[in-house]
């Protein structure tokens, strides 16, 4: 049967989904997504996935998409950020048949996307973008989709967004933000430019973007056109927010917690998103806080959930009437409400003129740090540079490593296959060779192996002799006493 493309694709193997859930790293895991599901989300992403490690390491397909069957998550599309060809075609092959469609993620702006030169940071390479699209379209039997980042222009990001169409990609989410516009300098998205996109394409278009309540959905789809609207950060803060509720906290914390019971995943995945949830109420009770950020076990997490709904039921019961809520929430803290993110001035003036406080700077600066453009160190660098005066942090300067000839990571310098461990590990295994580069002695073990039986062979032969020796000169003496 030939693969749906475009609005049939979206019609009838995503049912027509206006309310999706966001591909979020290590937070849109099956736990999560069935939460959601059951709050009025109709399609769901997994969280970004790298294609070369998804190709090279069993436990990691195991524990992000081959775990377990779940019939009830579905609709359901992986995402992958790759920028080769072959690597992402191969992965998409190993998780077709767990998902309705690959998608190639384009719209990663974080620092660990531009060291890995994945995500936002492959917008200028069309060529290479085009190769991978054009080679998934081919080969894989699901549709392949993206999720793109716009330009700060409007033709610019409708010229991408075509270029993308006709190498086969068959729907499209636009972020209306550039990839500068992350953390504190995120800023409001630009629904201009989704909606350009969405005239000038004729695949589907989900918008993503300036989405914190169900009004805000609706707003989108009118002003824009598309055929459904992304959530991350509103849906992590309320994950009934497509059903235009703002539910008690606690109800949310406490169903999600009874799915994870029935679909583990990382504790530090439970942990992030209790602080997404309580995030309003954790500002008031400090001390659980920290208690959040110390437990070490589920129970421990469910304890602390529990206490903190007791808080919150002591502070109802006493509540005044007419009482309103602080801090300028729309909702009292322990209702699932969005979190409006302050911008860098509201920082500043927070943190003091200067945008630090006591010394310590915030990722922002950390990252423009790295990308050369400030001659302030973070305090681990000055504790380099005092034990070594001479190094620099210049990236330019950073030596340059030879790759390994399997997977594409640093290769050991001594190697003699020329390869990182993990693949000169198999290779030495399979071929039963020696690597002393990688202290890898299967050759050498073998033999001594072979040397021990031998001998233990060499030992065994005399007894046997003797022992024969003994029962044949024993059979003499019987006959002669016989005679």
């Amino acid at each position: 049967m030939p693969k749906l493309r475009g609005e049939a694709f979206w019609r009838e193997t995503l049912r027509s989904a206006h309310y999706v859930v966001a591909p979020m790293v290590d937070q849109s895991e099956l736990a999560w997504r069935l939460l959601s599901r059951r709050h009025g989300a109709q399609l769901c992403y997994t969280p970004m996935l790298h294609a070369q490690v998804f190709l090279r390491d069993a436990n990691y397909r195991r524990e992000n998409l081959y775990g377990e069957a779940c019939p009830e998550d579905r609709p359901l599309i992986v995402q992958f950020c790759a920028n080769d060809p072959e690597v992402f075609v191969q992965a998409a092959l190993l998780a077709q048949d767990y998902c309705d469609a690959i998608d190639l993620n384009l719209g990663c702006p974080q620092m660990i996307a531009k060291r890995g030169h994945y995500g936002a940071f492959l917008q200028e390479e069309w060529d290479l973008l085009q190769r991978m699209i054009l080679l998934a379209n081919e080969k894989l039997s699901v549709p392949i989709t993206c999720k793109i980042r716009v330009f700060p222009e409007i033709d610019r990001t409708v010229k991408y967004a075509q270029m993308l169409e006709k190498a086969g990609c068959q729907l499209l989410t636009v972020h209306g933000r550039t990839k500068e516009q992350k953390g504190p300098l995120a800023g409001v998205a630009s629904w201009e430019h989704i909606q350009a996109v969405r005239k000038a394409v004729s695949i589907p278009v989900f918008a993503n973007g300036n989405i914190q309540c169900l009004s805000d959905v609706e707003e989108c789809i009118r002003k824009t056109g598309v055929h459904g609207v992304m959530s991350a950060e509103g849906n992590l803060h309320n994950p009934a927010l497509f059903e235009g509720r703002n539910p008690l906290v606690w109800e949310m914390a406490e169903e999600y917690l009874e799915i994870v019971q029935k679909h583990p995943c990382p504790l530090s995945y439970v942990r992030a998103h209790l602080f997404k949830l309580w995030h309003h109420t954790l500002q008031v009770y400090q001390q659980l806080r920290e208690e959040l950020a110390k437990v070490k076990t589920l129970e421990g997490i469910v304890d602390v959930n529990r206490e903190l709904k007791l808080r919150c039921q002591e502070e109802i019961a006493n509540q005044k009437e007419g009482e309103k809520p602080k801090e300028g929430l729309p909702f009292f803290h322990w209702i699932c409400q969005p979190y409006i993110r302050p911008g860098p001035k509201e920082r500043c003036r927070k943190n003091g003129a200067s945008g630090t406080e006591k010394g310590v700077r915030g990722k922002r600066a950390l990252e423009e740090e790295e990308d050369g453009n400030s001659e302030l160190l973070s305090k681990n660098k000055q504790k380099k540079k005092l034990r070594n005066p001479n190094k620099s942090f210049d990236p330019s300067l950073k030596p340059k490593y030879a790759k390994c000839d399997q997977c594409g990571n640093p290769k050991g310098n001594k190697c003699v296959f020329n390869m990182c461990r993990g693949c000169c590990k198999k290779r030495a295994f399979k071929e039963t060779a020696d690597c002393p580069g990688h202290g890898l002695l299967f050759k050498t073990k073998y033999e001594k192996s072979l040397s021990w039986q031998n001998s233990q062979r060499i030992i065994q032969t005399p007894e046997i002799s003797r022992r024969g020796d003994d029962i044949g000169g024993s059979a003499v003496l019987q006959e002669a006493g016989d005679s």
